[in-house]
């Protein structure tokens, strides 16, 4: 293409509420990752060891057991690197493998005392400012909010792989 000339529109049009909105979430998402990768190294971690250490903590919160599996499943990575990365985390103090009371021959996985309030540390003053930002917005705004990331959500959750779309026909 030549010199001061705008493509046409790939998916959406330029000025479209639609690509701006998509724009604003694709810009959360790369500064989510962002930040993500920032907590990770500033407790040095990698992303996976941060991510799993999210995930034991969420299971605590809503009193569910945290497995080993379940960690796998959720990175969606092998039992031997989960067995690595539990090490990690174990050998880091931030993680403890206790035997399963129900069965007696499972492991569970629990965050220490030492995660908590690491990661209370490190997160508390970016999660006030996420509420301020929240607290703008009225009840109804928030819900349309939710509605419209749910659904977002379900369009990713049930797409397709790559390989397996076909292309469009003109």
């Amino acid at each position: 293409m030549g010199e001061n000339v705008t493509p046409p529109p790939y998916w959406y049009d330029q000025q479209s509420a639609e690509r701006r909105v998509l724009e604003a979430v694709r810009r959360f998402r790369r500064s989510d990752n962002a930040m993500r990768d920032r907590a990770a190294g500033d407790m040095a971690m990698g992303k996976n060891d941060m991510r799993a250490l999210q995930i034991v903590i969420a299971c605590w919160r809503r009193v569910e057991p945290c497995t080993p599996q379940h960690i796998a499943r959720e990175l969606n990575i092998t039992t031997a690197s989960t067995a690595k990365l539990l090490n990690r985390l174990t050998a880091s103090g931030h993680l403890r493998r206790v035997p399963n009371a129900a069965d007696g021959r499972s492991t569970l996985i629990e965050a220490t005392e030492h995660a908590h309030v690491e990661v209370r540390e490190r997160m508390a003053a970016m999660h006030a400012r996420m509420r301020e930002v929240v607290a703008k917005y009225s009840t109804e705004e928030l819900t349309a909010v939710i509605g419209f990331l749910d659904d977002l959500s379900d369009v990713f959750d049930t797409s397709e792989s790559f390989a397996a779309l076909k292309p469009y026909a003109d």
